[in-house]
């Protein structure tokens, strides 16, 4: 019995992924942030990440509430924190900030989020319906893929158990 469970407790050791495989990079922070309704028009979005970012793999794009790209720079990388500059700056109403990266690890992130610009020095926002998407998925490994080997591999070891033990029990008698 003592042999199976130390064959159960090293099975589950091989099929557990280790930490560094959860580790992807998420969004820590961002200027403008989540939700945030500004009184002034920004000139720049800087989204910051737990994880440096391949520039080549970057993009961030604000749009209005009727869907059309407001123009902006190309994403300014550093480590994990990228950057455009809007050229116009935005229009008051809701404005959605979406995201697509690729860290250094390979894996991609990709997200949005809603921002609302209510400058009182700007002209009221027209009549449009919002667009903001809800946060897309982070990428990487589906959770179901990493515990469905696993969720096999015990019950494979379990029929063998429970096998040697009847095949040890026929033996007896």
């Amino acid at each position: 019995m003592r042999k199976a469970l130390v064959a159960l407790a090293a099975m589950l050791a091989v099929l557990v992924p280790g930490a560094p495989a959860w580790a992807h990079a998420r969004l820590l922070s961002a200027d403008p942030a989540k939700d945030a309704t500004l009184a002034k028009a920004p000139t720049t979005v800087t989204l910051t990440f737990s994880a440096r970012l391949n520039p080549d793999f970057a993009t961030i794009v604000v749009s209005d509430a009727a869907g059309r790209r407001i123009p902006a720079s190309a994403p300014a990388v550093d480590a994990g924190v990228a950057t455009v500059t809007l050229t116009p700056p935005l229009t008051n109403g809701l404005h959605t900030v979406a995201y697509r990266v690729v860290s250094v690890d390979g894996h991609t992130v990709q997200g949005s989020y809603p921002v609302t610009l209510a400058d009182p020095a700007l002209p009221a926002a027209g009549a449009s319906a919002p667009t903001a998407a809800p946060p897309a998925d982070s990428g990487g490994i589906p959770t179901g893929l990493l515990i469905a080997p696993a969720a096999l591999g015990v019950i494979a070891l379990l029929g063998y158990v429970v096998g040697r033990r009847r095949a040890a029990a026929r033996a007896f008698h």
